[in-house]
């Protein structure tokens, strides 16, 4: 049998199936045509906001919930987003004109807003490049359920943005843009992963804090910022939540006091502290290092933690006297001890009050304890009104490390 026709036939099948394979991107929208959303804030609209809704997912006919949200988008303009400082003013292209345009919506629900917003732009909106979501105090207090299930169910927005908690109205959070940085968005995101990186906020993004609301011995937490000046963000603290709702903040030491429970590092924060008998000193936090123990004593959980912080003696002042003896260092490490253990307590005792267990000591009773913890624990408030009244033990211990050089 001649074995030309065959391959003849086989090299057929074979250029039909690449042809199949290689067909190009049928489906491509091209960049310039797509309205890319690179940062949200949400915040509450009075009622007679529905005035200003248009009729776009509903009619005036049907009943509709009270509850109205103003939602704030920043898109990108193709072409003007800098890619270095800016030369030409707060917020401004190269050209001075904005790289961004702002766009101000309103509806009922998250998702019937950004449909309003399809309304209002001619290209198709996408989320894949969603940075930052700032919500308000109040949207926060009364409950993010709404909002999470849109984003989760929604494939565009990543795992990895930021979610923030404001102080003030979120949408003024999109109009901070110092001279550092051109696009509003992008200078809030900088600003918390940088601060992740330096130690001074834990990496808790989006995705994390979904998981410690679906945790049931777990609470979760977001960072909460306020506008400080004209074109300052603050990062203020952490806004901690119970029942899935916003029940109260932290001040910005009390991260670091969080993040010494949690053993995070690098360790970035300073402390201020007044030392008898040999003035000021300032101690900067090198490395943390924390264990974490849950016993069941006398029928209940009992948390032990123990925590070691390295740091080293950054300043000395309105002092007469030089700090090189081995005593006076450690006056040092007892004085920080002392203060550093109240801020810790302070904070335990505050989230005990509002039954939001953001440390995560309820998932150590579930994996070290699971008979207890099926005994006891049947749903997620169940753990929130035991975390209130749980016995909780601190050790605090610095070492420090380096005082610094002096010429004599």
């Amino acid at each position: 049998m001649d074995p030309k026709p065959l391959k003849r036939w086989m090299l057929g099948w074979l250029s039909l199936a690449m042809a199949l394979q290689l067909t190009g991107c049928w489906d491509q929208v091209e960049i310039e045509n797509r309205a890319l959303v690179l940062g949200l804030a949400i915040d509450e609209a009075p009622p007679e906001s529905v005035k200003k809704e248009p009729l776009v997912t509903h009619d005036t006919t049907e009943k509709l919930p009270k509850r109205m949200l103003r939602v704030t988008a920043q898109i990108a303009v193709p072409g003007r987003v800098p890619l270095g400082p800016s030369g030409g003013g707060m917020g401004s292209g190269n050209d001075g004109e904005s790289p961004v345009w702002v766009v101000q919506v309103y509806g009922h629900s998250l998702d019937d807003a950004l449909n309003n917003l399809q309304q209002e732009i001619a290209d198709p909106k996408y989320l894949i490049h969603l940075r930052v979501i700032v919500i308000s105090k109040g949207v926060a207090r009364d409950g993010l359920d709404e909002l999470s299930d849109y984003l989760r169910r929604n494939p565009e927005v990543r795992r990895r943005t930021w979610l923030l908690v404001s102080e003030h109205e979120a949408a003024e959070l999109m109009k901070v843009a110092p001279p550092l940085e051109r696009v509003p968005t992008l200078y809030l995101q900088a600003m918390v992963e940088k601060a992740v990186n330096m130690g001074k906020l834990p990496p808790n993004y989006l995705g994390e804090f979904w998981i410690e609301e679906s945790n049931w011995g777990q609470d979760g937490y977001l960072p909460y910022v306020t506008i400080h000046g004209e074109e300052n963000i603050l990062i203020e603290g952490l806004a901690y939540f119970s029942g899935g709702r916003l029940v109260g903040t932290c001040s910005a030491i009390e991260i670091g006091g969080y993040m010494a429970i949690k053993g995070f590092n690098p360790g970035g924060y300073s402390v201020l502290l007044p030392i008898p008998g040999q003035g000021y000193v300032v101690v900067k936090i090198t490395e943390r290092h924390a264990t974490t123990d849950v016993r069941i004593e006398e029928g209940k959980p009992h948390v032990y933690l123990n925590m070691h912080v390295e740091g080293l003696l950054d300043e000395h002042y309105d002092s007469g006297q030089d700090m090189n003896s081995e005593q006076e260092i450690d006056r040092i490490e007892e004085v920080f001890d002392q203060k550093a253990t109240a801020v810790i307590q302070k904070l335990l005792k505050q989230t005990q009050r509002d039954q939001s267990d953001i440390f995560g000591f309820g998932e150590y009773v579930r994996a070290l304890h699971p008979g207890f913890w099926k005994r006891n624990i049947h749903e997620k408030r169940d753990w929130e009104r035991m975390y209130a009244d749980l016995p909780l033990s601190i050790h605090m211990n610095i070492t420090i490390r380096r005082t610094g050089l002096k010429a004599k």
